[in-house]
């Protein structure tokens, strides 16, 4: 499986918009996301998110690796 890439976190929440995140909230530097399901996901308005912080991104907002590859390709 490749790695995963770098990406900002403003990249990550529109890769998340397509799985039905909406913005609720900015506190400090952190973007508070909700989803229908009522799953809440904190994004750090960084540059660059690290591997192991957007994995664990990914798992908090239920999706895997394979459905965000496939995400951050469209």
């Amino acid at each position: 499986m490749a790695r995963l890439p770098v990406i900002s976190g403003d990249e990550l929440v529109r890769i998340l918009g397509h799985v039905g995140f909406i913005w609720d909230y900015t506190q400090g530097s952190h973007m508070i996301l909700l989803n229908s399901d009522g799953r809440r996901v904190s994004v750090p308005r960084h540059s660059e998110i690290g591997r192991g912080l957007l994995r664990a991104l990914i798992r908090d907002a239920g999706l895997t690796r394979d459905e965000f590859w496939e995400l951050y390709r469209q």
